[in-house]
């Protein structure tokens, strides 16, 4: 099965935690990254894993990328595009395979999740949710990643992609 990983990253995070997802994808399937911003398309694509960070408790907005880039230094372009307007654009999805992950900080409060946000988009164009929203910790808006959630990552992957194998279920 073709995967495809499309991710949306300000401070690399999130960009981290997609390879980590592909890698354990790639035991099973033939997996692509890719960054929001260059929209790929969908041809061929059996199944669709996107995420990025969470924002005012869920997907970024124009406003609060141009926010994170006033705390920090951030990948350059990365202010422009997220996976909201990835969204906007998609095509229907007619029954393909989907999964959403995101990053948030690692705080006991509240922080929503702009993975729960995605999947109930993929859902609305016609998706079908194969796994669980996974959500991954960073130590601050700029990171690094929790320790051990790359790893965490990668057996969410090989999970996912067991999942998507014909004649599995979970």
């Amino acid at each position: 099965m073709r995967a495809l990983v499309i991710y949306e990253s300000m401070f690399g995070n999130s960009a981290t935690v997609a390879r980590s997802i592909a890698a354990g994808l790639a035991l099973t399937c033939d997996v692509t990254v890719a960054d929001v911003r260059e929209m790929p398309t969908l041809d061929g694509v059996g199944l669709l894993v996107l995420g990025g960070p969470t924002h005012a408790f869920g997907m970024s907005r124009p406003a609060t990328r141009a926010d994170a880039a006033r705390q920090g230094t951030i990948r350059p372009g990365a202010e422009q595009t997220g996976i909201r307007e990835f969204l906007d654009r998609a095509p229907q999805l007619a029954g393909m395979a989907v999964a959403a992950f995101d990053t948030r900080s690692d705080t006991p409060l509240p922080s929503g999740s702009a993975g729960r946000k995605a999947i109930r988009r993929l859902r609305g164009l016609g998706g079908r949710p194969v796994l669980e929203v996974a959500s991954f910790r960073v130590q601050s808006a700029q990171g690094p990643l929790v320790a051990g959630e790359a790893d965490r990552a990668r057996q969410w992957g090989e999970t996912l992609a067991a999942s998507v194998r014909p004649g599995v279920t979970l």
